[in-house]
C-alpha cells in the first residue's frame, strides 16, 4: 500500500534505558507461529491507558520508549514498542501483528484495552495510518510524525469503521519526507470529517526526538480532549 521507498531511513541510534530498567521488559510474542520482539514499559497501575509506539526505519523500540518514558511514568501510561522489520511484506500483516502484540502485552501489564493509542514516526507513521483505518476499532487515537498517505491510497480512510482522532506533525524543513504530501494528507482527513490536530514545526527537520517532549505532551492533551467515544 504505502511504499517503503517513500519512507526514508532515519539513522538514529537507540538510547539507553538502564535508568528505567525496573519498568521495562523485553518480550517476545508468538503470533501464529511467528515471533515478534517488543519492549514493554509499565507504570504498574491497573487499567492504565497504553500507547503503541512505532519506530522509524533504522530506529529501534528502545529509542521510542526512551522518548516517552518520563512522560508515561508521570501520567500513568503503559508503552508497547514492537521491533519493526524493514520489509514491504510486513505491511500486509502489521495490523494483525500489532493486535497480537497488544494481546500478549496484556498478559504482562494491566492496561485498559479500550484506551490504546498509536504513535508512529517516519516509517512507523505509515503503519500507524494502516492501523487507525484498517483496525480503527482497536485504537482510541493516532498520531503521526513525518509521514503521510500517498494520493492513490486516500481511499484507505474510507475503509475505517470509525474515525479516531488524529494528530499529524511535520517539520517545515524536513528533507526526508515531502511536506507537500503531509499537507495533502491533512486535506484527506479534513474532507472525511476526522477530528484532526495538524501542526507544521518551523525550522524543524525529520528528527522527532529533538521535539519529543513537546510533541508527546501536545499529542496526549489532544487525545484526552477528543476521546474515541466521540469518534464517528
Amino acid at each position: 500500500m504505502f511504499s517503503l521507498r517513500n519512507s526514508m531511513i532515519c539513522l538514529l541510534a537507540s538510547l539507553p534505558i538502564a535508568a528505567l530498567a525496573a519498568d521495562v521488559s523485553h518480550v517476545k510474542a508468538n503470533c501464529k507461529g511467528a515471533h515478534y520482539d517488543y519492549v514493554l514499559f509499565s507504570t504498574g497501575y491497573e487499567m492504565q491507558p497504553a500507547i503503541l509506539l512505532l519506530h522509524g526505519a533504522g530506529g529501534s523500540p528502545d529509542s521510542m520508549i526512551e522518548a516517552w518514558a518520563a512522560f508515561a511514568k508521570k501520567n500513568g501510561i503503559a508503552l508497547i514498542a514492537p521491533s519493526l522489520p524493514r520489509d514491504e511484506k510486513f505491511e500486509g500483516v502489521a495490523p494483525a501483528v500489532f493486535h497480537c502484540v497488544l494481546d500478549d502485552a496484556l498478559t504482562h501489564a494491566k492496561f485498559d484495552a479500550k484506551k490504546v493509542y498509536v504513535f508512529g514516526y517516519s516509517m512507523g507513521g505509515y503503519l500507524a495510518f494502516d492501523v487507525i483505518t484498517l483496525d480503527a476499532e482497536s485504537y482510541a487515537g493516532g498520531a503521526i510524525f513525518a509521514n503521510g498517505v500517498e494520493d492513490q491510497y486516500a481511499s484507505i480512510f474510507d475503509q475505517a469503521k470509525r474515525k479516531v482522532p488524529v494528530a499529524l506533525y511535520i517539520g517545515d524543513a524536513d528533507r526526508v519526507y515531502p511536506i507537500a504530501q503531509t499537507r495533502r494528507t491533512q486535506k484527506m482527513l479534513q474532507a472525511r470529517g476526522y477530528t484532526l490536530h495538524y501542526r507544521e514545526l518551523p525550522k524543524a527537520d525529520h528528527d522527532y526526538f529533538a521535539f519529543a517532549d513537546e510533541i508527546n505532551a501536545e499529542t496526549w492533551k489532544f487525545w484526552q480532549e477528543h476521546s474515541a467515544s466521540k469518534a464517528k
